[in-house]
């Protein structure tokens, strides 16, 4: 198996752990009574499973981005860019600039 498809496996796995925490302290909290409603309806235990997926989709992939971030190199070159030789110039001796203004005599 490729070394991105393991990692990708592994992040994923993750991201679902963290969502099963996240949910377990949503429940344990009672964010908006959300405890009550999944454990007392019909229904509750479809809406658990639908929270745990779909948190762990989204924190699947936020694992998986950090961890592809994390893997770039770090760059040697240091100099910080080109100077702008030309800014001084600018900058120490500013030159008024006419704008023409018309005006409307429609406003009055």
């Amino acid at each position: 198996m490729p070394k991105l498809v393991k990692l990708y496996i592994q992040q994923v796995a993750i991201g679902f752990a963290l969502a099963v925490v996240f949910v377990g302290m949503l429940l344990w909290a009672n964010v908006a009574n959300l405890a009550h409603l999944v454990f007392n309806t019909s229904g509750g235990y479809l809406a658990l499973f639908l929270l745990i997926f779909f948190n762990g989709i989204v924190f699947g992939g936020v694992q998986f981005a950090i961890a592809i971030m994390r893997m770039a190199g770090r760059d040697d070159d240091t100099s910080g860019g080109k100077p702008l030789r030309d800014l001084t110039r600018y900058a120490t001796n500013p030159q008024p600039i006419a704008i023409p203004v018309h005006r409307d005599d429609r406003r009055g």
